[in-house]
């Protein structure tokens, strides 16, 4: 087989291919095999026709276009293959230019390639993050939220106010009809908390056991979403949270410290990792918008527009297609479908030049993926979607996006090895050591991936999860536990 490759554009290429017939002798055995267990033939079992008996009967042009069809797909791999410096980021166009039988088959392939990309140099990089400081006000703030943890509710004999719990029923109407499944009775809810209906904590508050009060609300969902509704709450409890004092003896009932002091003071540091780590995540993201604002990228025009379509039609979707109520959630939103799109198109832009850019650093850097790093980020995700993880592979399998994780894994591994290599500083501009959060340096540390796939920029979402399990795990937690997975958790956060 021979190939040669013209390149079009710096994004796209098209590959010449011409390969000998005498080549082709296992595709003609598949297509003799394929055809005979599709047609009977008088004389012969189902699949045991002799291929000259086939094309007397249906012709040589049939056999031809079966060995081409199976042919193609695995001669282009070829090809890609033996062109080295050619990474094709989309499907290809086939043209079969020509067919001589018996001798030859050739045909062209134009497909969008991974551009050549020159890195700015990451030694160069520096950013600033926020200083790590830790409040006496905040150290409270968590204290109080612990101690809410073991509060008790009290009924009271007076109106709802903030922060108060009410029992409450529910029931709405729009243009005079009742709304079933808008309907609820015995309904917990903290007032003042908010997410469930607009309105719903100004109506609450002064009313006291027995008492309702009627407003009006916009629906969000269901039959009559982003309509006008007569809702009414009824309030049939109130009852206030008591919280336990702060001192030694709530120490010992909430934590493994037998004084308050040894718990306020375990809180403070706790709280003050959390901020180390949002520090890691600042400079993730303020690295990554470095190298990406000092890197020209000609984008795929292809790739680009395959991901502004996947976003219009995610969109309208979720209004079951209908153009016209789309239309309507801009109004609210005070946007045209002119402006939607052109955001669209510039996040897809920004998404793409960012994947190409994390692509060249992990090529440039030789970042690998271990089978145990590729392991963890699929039982993550596993995780997230409620699945086991032999079905969410399983799925991905089918769905072709084993790949799509190996990659975001690999591009989040190329972005923290830029961090490594950048300076980071604090406010006041003193070198900041982010490395005992970062983890090893070496290929065969196992990468803790705590985040999503890698989508609209590319690692954002990595980093942004790992510190808000942090957060969750370090403040939220009771106290006196060990820290080690917090630290763990940043060293691949990207």
């Amino acid at each position: 087989m021979k190939s040669t490759v013209e390149h079009l554009s710096p994004t796209r290429v098209r590959i010449n291919v011409e390969v000998p017939f005498d080549e082709l002798k296992p595709d003609f055995d598949r297509a003799y095999k394929k055809i005979a267990q599709q047609v009977r033939i008088p004389g012969f079992r189902q699949g045991k026709a002799p291929a000259r008996i086939l094309e007397a009967r249906l012709g040589r042009g049939v056999v031809l276009d079966e060995v081409v069809n199976g042919a193609i797909p695995g001669k282009y791999s070829e090809a890609v293959t033996a062109s080295e410096k050619v990474t094709p980021i989309g499907q290809p166009e086939i043209e079969v230019t020509e067919i001589a039988d018996g001798e030859k088959l050739t045909f062209t392939a134009e497909v969008d390639v991974r551009p050549e990309i020159t890195l700015p140099d990451l030694d160069g990089v520096t950013v600033a993050v926020d200083d790590v400081s830790v409040t006496d006000e905040q150290v409270t703030e968590q204290l109080d939220s612990l101690r809410a943890r073991f509060g008790t509710l009290t009924g009271v004999e007076r109106a709802a106010a903030n922060d108060d719990f009410v029992q409450i029923d529910l029931a709405a109407s729009v243009d005079g009809k009742e709304i079933e499944e808008a309907a609820t009775t015995g309904f917990s809810y903290q007032v003042g908390q908010g997410g469930l209906i607009d309105g719903i904590d100004e109506a609450i508050t002064g009313l006291s056991a027995g008492e309702s009060k009627t407003f009006t609300s916009t629906l969000v969902a269901g039959e009559y979403a982003d309509k006008d509704a007569e809702v009414t709450v009824t309030v049939t409890a109130v009852k206030e949270r008591s919280l336990p004092d702060a001192d030694d003896e709530f120490a010992q009932l909430a934590s493994e410290f037998d004084t308050l002091d040894e718990l306020t003071t375990d809180l403070k540091e706790r709280l003050g990792r959390v901020r180390r780590m949002e520090q890691v995540t600042q400079a993730r993201d303020k690295v990554l918008d470095a190298i990406v604002d000092a890197t020209e990228v000609p984008l795929p025009e292809s790739v680009v527009n395959a991901e502004v379509e996947s976003t219009l039609h995610d969109a309208v979707h979720a209004f079951d297609h209908d153009e016209d109520k789309f239309a309507e959630f801009l109004k609210t939103q005070d946007k045209t479908r002119e402006e939607f799109d052109a955001e669209a198109r510039a996040e897809a832009e920004k998404s793409v030049k960012v994947r190409l850019i994390l692509d060249a650093l992990a090529d440039a850097e030789e970042v690998s993926v271990s089978d145990q790093e590729l392991t963890e980020r699929i039982v993550y995700q596993a995780q997230q979607y409620g699945m086991s993880p032999d079905e969410f592979v399983q799925r991905i399998q089918q769905s072709g996006q084993l790949g799509a994780i190996y990659s975001d894994v690999r591009r989040s591994k190329a972005l923290i090895v830029a961090v490594r290599a950048a300076t980071v500083t604090d406010e006041a501009g003193a070198a900041v050591d982010l490395s005992d959060l970062l983890g090893p340096a070496d290929d065969e540390a196992p990468e803790v991936v705590e985040g999503d796939v890698v989508s609209d920029e590319a690692a954002s979402a990595d980093a942004d999860a790992a510190s808000d399990e942090a957060a969750s795990d370090e403040a939220g937690d009771a106290p006196g536990s060990d820290d080690a997975d917090a630290a763990k958790g940043a060293s691949t956060s990207a």
